[in-house]
This record gives C-alpha cells, structure tokens and sequence, in this order.
C-alpha cells in the first residue's frame, strides 16, 4: 500500500501550452500553501496572485485553489496551482513546492497515485478510477462518452444491483441451512429459481454491454491478408480514406505490415496491411510473410482477400485451409472479393445461416465445389462482401458487417467503458451463476452448494468495483496512469 506522505506533481502533459497545473495532496498543505503564496486561502475559491520563490521573488503570476479534505478529488487536502505552461516555468515552481515541503516528506508522485489515493479514500470505486485514465486515453468521442459516464457510476451502480440481489437470495439460502428443521421446500416458497433466472438474465445483458464497452477502449485489430496484387493495400487506403499505403501493379510491393487506426460509428479498428502471401526464393519477402501469419493469429478479425475475376484458384484455396488450421475458431473470417468493377458484379453481403445456406450466392462459399477442389469448413459461418477498393464501391457494406462480427450495437447513452479484468470477472460470475441453476435444478436440493455457488458469484463482481481485490492487482492497474493523475 502507499504511505500517507504528501505528494506533488505536474498535472498537464509535457510541452508548452496556455495553462499548466502543479497538484499537491497530503493531510495538511497549509504550510505549503504559506511558503509559496505567501498568504492563507479561502477553501474552494480560485485566489489570482503570485508564486514565491524562496527568496521572496515570484516565480509565475497565476490562480491558486485549496480544496480541504474530505471534499477534493482524493480526499485529502490538495493544492492546485495554475499558471502558464512552459516546461521550465512549471519544473521551476515543482521545485519550490517541493523544496517548502521537504520537512514534512513531501515528494513526487507515482503514476496514478492521485487516483489511487481517492480510490483507497472511498472517493472513488476501481471500475471509476480505471474509467479516469480511460477518458484520458479515449480515441473517439464515442468512447470518451462511454468513460464518462463509467466515471459517473453506470457501470458500477449495476453491478451493485447485482451483488445486492445476490446477497439478498444468500441471505435466504442461509436462513434456511441455520433452521434445516423447516420444512419448507426454500426453492419454491422463496422463489428462488424465478430470482437466479432473473439474475442470470441481468447478467448477461450486462457482460455485452461491457463487450461493446470494451471494444470502445481496446478496439478491432482486422487484418488483411490474401495473394499478392489482390488489392489488401487499396482497401487499407480506402478504409482509412487516406494513402497510408504504397499501390503498385507490381507483386509484392508491401513486405512489412502496415497498421491504420480508423474508427467506424465511433468504434475505433486497426487496420493491419500484410505482405502478399505466395511463394517465393526472396528472404526479404519471406520475413515478411512470416509475418503476416503472426499478425493473422492476433487478429480480432481476418479479412480475406480474393479477386472477383478468379475466385478459384489453387493459392486462394491454400491460403484458406491454412486460415482454418491457425486461427481460432472463434474468429471471424471474411472473404472479401474485390475489383467488383472489373468483373462486372455487383456489390453485396452474403451471410451464411447456421446450416452453411447462403442466398443469393454467386461466387463460392463454404463447402459449395469449386471444380475438383472446396473452401474448407470452418467452425462457424463464412461472410462474404463484394467491393470495389479503388472506386469505393461496397465498402459501407463492409464497415457495417465490421461493427456486426465486433458485436457492437448502437445502444445510445447506455454503454460505458469496460476492461478485459471485467469481461473476465463477469464471465466467471456467470458461471458460479449457472452452476448454482444447476444445483437448484437437482432433484435432492443442495442448498449448501447452491450458497457457494452464490457467494463466489458475488466475490467475482465485487473484484470490478474492488471490493475484493488483490494489493498487487491494485499496483498493476495504477502503475499504467500518466503522472499528476
């Protein structure tokens, strides 16, 4: 755990700029505040007046706030002072603030310490405190939205409910362990299956808001691969709506990946460009289509790319069944036919349903015959998109069957920012929770399993907002904020 010494540090980010704040917290910064003010201050009143050196001269001219604890943002006693900012003006008046606090162990502060300690002086839960340097992190106005309204409580107040609902049926099952004379059939006079039911229910709606939630802050990592001159490079440039891509006729011009954040409705995706996968004596291009397969296995999303006037041939076919032995099969692959303009077709999305059926298909899909040879099965269905990556053509079709395989839905003012800690909290709640269903479905009731089941349920949950959760993961989840934070 970290001490109760004060702590000072820059706030803003590095650079020059209009405005840079020096943030001081501790139990007492009143002699602090008399040293480099020079004066006493009104609590929560932005006072105008000079920063003092120690010989009396000022260092800078700007506004000084004290907010007296426990009413601050870390619930301590801070000190904001704001003046201009310059990089040397704003280490010049650090210096100060450190030096007039050195005999009371003022030093500087660890990345995210201003937030763990709000976090440690119940001023804020761990769900709120990550969702601070989420919304400093933000990429698109979409997920500094859902941060802040993480930072607000949404995310937290639900899973409360949750625990609340959860603590109320143990309370039940409890009841009826410490009084087994009853004879009372629990599960029935309490409604207990009907409560669970709608437990589970709440749950999983839930988790996928915390999906779509996660996928606002960590994004899709889609990557493009096929043969060579199949247009991967002009469809990163058409996605992106820039040339952040070398186009030639030439075979093999990209040897080295080449990643573009975009951002779709919101949604931020990195676009990952690869080397042409063929054969081929050049080591240069055999590195890089080494990489290409490594990339391929930390893929979100595979777009496979074929041309729309030779969908069959031997290369394409290769590739796929490679595709179908390293990815997992939860990954979606889409074969993408591009130059729709040369080969005169139209541009569409061919969805298969869960019995591999495909309407409307005209060029092949899983498991249809291709001569004498087939697209190898993969464990769940194969979309397709017809586009044109030069004349733009069909690549709104693609955005949008993009946002589909992520799982994201527009949903409003309702989605709030989420981490992979708590997709995997959640997950596991949901488990203890269909284990205790199961338990209850159990013809001999075995309420003292059916309470386990609950309880770490519950611990599972309170692991998000940090109820229950581990010293070390506390130092890992701090140690990745900015300084002054």
């Amino acid at each position: 755990m970290i001490s109760d010494l004060p702590i000072a540090a820059i706030a803003t980010a590095p650079g020059r700029g209009g405005i840079g704040v020096v943030r001081v917290s501790g139990r007492d910064l009143s002699p602090i505040v008399a040293a480099v003010l020079g004066r006493t201050l009104a609590p929560r009143h932005a006072t105008y007046g000079p920063f003092l050196a120690a010989d009396g001269g000022a260092i800078d001219q700007g506004i000084a706030i004290h907010f007296p604890a426990p009413h601050s943002y870390t619930g301590e006693d801070v000190l904001e002072l704001q003046g201009h900012g310059g990089p040397v003006v704003l280490q010049l008046l650090l210096r100060r603030v450190l030096e007039a606090g050195r005999e009371f162990g003022l030093r500087l502060a660890e990345p995210g310490e201003f937030t763990q300690r709000a976090f440690l002086n119940d001023k804020l839960d761990l769900a709120q405190a990550e969702a601070v340097a989420d919304l400093i992190d933000a990429s698109t106005e979409q997920a500094a939205r859902s941060a802040t309204r993480s930072l607000s409580g949404a995310f937290s107040a639900a899973v409360h409910a949750l625990v609340d609902r959860l603590i109320e049926l143990r309370t039940l099952v409890e009841a009826t362990l410490d009084f087994p004379e009853e004879e009372i059939d629990f599960l029935e006079a309490a409604d207990a299956r009907g409560r669970l039911a709608r437990i589970r229910d709440d749950l999983h709606a839930l988790l996928a808001n915390a999906q779509r939630g996660a996928l606002l802050r960590d994004g899709l990592n889609v990557v493009l691969l096929g043969e060579p001159n199949v247009g991967k490079s002009s469809l990163l440039n058409a996605l992106a709506g820039a040339e952040v891509a070398i186009v030639t006729e030439i075979p093999g011009t990209t040897r080295d990946r080449i990643a573009q954040a975009i951002q779709i409705e919101g949604v931020p995706l990195n676009i990952v460009d690869t080397a042409g996968l063929r054969e081929t004596a050049d080591q240069v291009e055999r590195l890089g289509i080494a990489r290409t397969w490594a990339e391929a296995a930390r893929a979100d999303v595979v777009l496979h790319l074929l041309d729309a006037r030779e969908t069959d041939t031997v290369a394409a076919l290769a590739i796929e069944r490679e595709l179908d032995h390293r990815l997992a099969e939860a990954v979606p692959m889409v074969r993408v036919y591009n130059k729709i303009d040369l080969a005169g077709k139209a541009a569409r999305v061919e969805q298969a349903d869960s019995a591999g059926t495909v309407s409307d298909r005209a060029a092949p899909g899983a498991g249809e015959t291709i001569g004498k040879k087939s697209w190898p099965e993969r464990g769940q269905s194969v979309s397709s998109v017809w586009l044109s990556a030069k004349t733009g053509t069909g690549i709104d079709l693609l955005r949008t069957l993009l946002l589909e395989l992520a799982g994201w839905q527009a949903s409003g003012e309702s989605t709030f920012i989420a981490r992979e800690r708590h997709l995997i909290a959640l997950r596991a709640a949901q488990a203890h929770v269909e284990a205790a269903e199961a338990h209850a479905r159990e013809r001999a009731q075995q309420l003292d399993l059916f309470a386990e089941e609950l309880r770490l349920a519950q611990e599972r949950l309170n692991e998000i907002t940090g109820e229950f959760t581990a010293d070390d993961l506390l130092g890992v989840i701090f140690s990745r904020f900015c300084i002054g934070k």
